[in-house]
């Protein structure tokens, strides 16, 4: 195949060793060419401008910078590159947050070689591609009656606002002078209310739903 048409790839993990399966992976495909590896969503910002990727393999859960807010970043640095989320979970918010984010793709890390190298041409095409764990995550939100504001405690809100903001639990129990099992508790409200189970989760929908 010419070189024009090759799929230039780049992967996003902060495990090593799956980003040593993925590009073993794309070694495979004569179309494929894997051009970079980052480990953390920061370094995925920095290297995109000089790499030019086609497509990003983007993983969700990294210390730092997560899968969302990278795909966010790298898409505003290099418009023209298409990000794929593969991740080992789908969750309600997070979906939503990664395609608001502006990932072309949500797969998960059981899908199989020949699905994720069409994912990746799909990607490059710009055709969207999603695991069917994440179209009924999709569905299910589209069903679920949205969550107010004034749902939320005024303490929640605070909460949920530094949350946003990025603070850690004890970051937050400093701010507000509260003890860290009093701000566990608050945040335990805030994603039983909000029908999520993480905090990535129950952030995308904050912002979502400016609900801060």
């Amino acid at each position: 195949m010419s070189e024009e048409k090759t799929i230039r790839v780049m992967i996003v993990d902060d495990h090593a060793v799956v980003r040593g399966g993925l590009s073993k992976f794309i070694q495979v495909y004569s179309d494929l060419e894997l051009v970079g590896e980052a480990g953390s969503g920061e370094e995925a910002v920095q290297l995109v401008q000089r790499l030019r990727p086609d497509v990003i393999l983007m993983d969700l859960k990294m210390p730092g910078m997560d899968g969302v807010a990278a795909t966010r970043a790298v898409r505003e640095k290099c418009p023209s590159c298409h990000v794929i989320v593969l991740t080992s979970f789908a969750e309600d918010g997070i979906v939503q947050g990664a395609l608001q984010a502006g990932a072309t793709g949500y797969l998960l890390k059981n899908v199989t070689a020949a699905e994720l190298a069409t994912a990746i041409r799909a990607a490059h095409a710009g055709r969207m591609t999603l695991s069917s764990e994440a179209t009924e995550v999709l569905v299910h939100a589209t069903t679920q009656p949205l969550v107010k504001a004034d749902e939320l405690t005024e303490r929640e809100r605070e909460v949920l606002g530094l949350m946003v903001e990025g603070l850690s639990n004890q970051e937050i129990a400093d701010r507000l002078f509260l003890s860290l099992g009093t701000v566990k508790f608050h945040i335990g409200n805030i994603y039983s209310k909000l029908g999520v189970d993480s905090r990535v989760a129950a952030v995308t929908l904050a912002m979502q739903r400016r609900l801060v």
